[in-house]
């Protein structure tokens, strides 16, 4: 019986300022320029539901409690499992997403102190119980992420230097045994960055699917 194909799902995780979107961007074209079948898409905000979702998060106009802040990005994430992520892997597709599940692990677990085996039952509940193929973890001290969020004015208080001391612990944390993590120096140039990334993609899509060949790919790669 021939093996049904189930398309390549990608997450892209880092602290804020870590070049997630700078990544996921430039991936994402140079795929498309070698004619890979890709998706870029993101959490939250990628569907109409997770737009509105996404607003309430960020304009704050009203308080929201930080269980209340979780069930709104599972509820982001429900919606784009059901309509963007499942159906693009059912037509063999490349799925990257800026930020995921692991996200909510860090923020909402090891930043807000919410349950964190809570955190990942709701989670893999909202993402139909599929997880990422790979996840791509760019990592970035926290002393670089600050420097980089003050030159775009977006670290102003307190809270927002504590935050993101624990969320980087917790990204720490929870990727020091994973397998299915590949670590990126955060520090090195973009362009550096997105080729370890593009050849590592292309490598598992290859793997997992003879019509693009091993050897097409790695005469790909050595353009890049």
């Amino acid at each position: 019986m021939k093996k049904e194909k189930q398309g390549l799902l990608i997450s892209v995780e880092g602290i804020d300022g870590a070049g997630k979107s700078t990544l996921t961007h430039n991936v994402h074209s140079l795929l498309l320029q070698r004619n890979y079948p890709v998706l870029l898409t993101k959490e939250p905000g990628a569907t109409d539901l997770g737009k509105k979702l996404r607003a309430i998060l960020q304009e704050r106009v009203i308080p929201i409690c930080n269980k209340s802040e979780y069930l709104l990005f599972a509820a982001d994430r429900a919606q784009h499992f059901e309509t963007v992520v499942s159906p693009s892997l059912e037509k063999n597709m490349i799925v990257i997403s800026d930020r995921m599940a692991d996200s909510s692990l860090v923020y909402q677990g090891y930043g807000r102190g919410l349950n964190i085996a809570l955190i990942e039952i709701i989670n893999q509940w909202a993402m139909n119980n599929i997880k990422p193929h790979l996840t791509m973890y760019i990592r970035l001290s926290k002393e670089e992420a600050f420097k980089r969020l003050a030159q775009r004015d977006r670290l102003s208080t307190f809270e927002k230097k504590e935050l993101i001391k624990k969320v980087f612990t917790g990204f720490e944390e929870i990727y020091k045994n994973r397998n299915d993590v590949m670590v990126l120096d955060g520090t090195q140039p973009p362009e550096y960055l997105t080729q370890l990334a593009a050849e590592k993609i292309v490598s598992l899509y290859s793997t997992k699917n003879s019509t693009f060949s091993v050897n097409v790919s790695n005469d790909i790669i050595k353009k890049w």
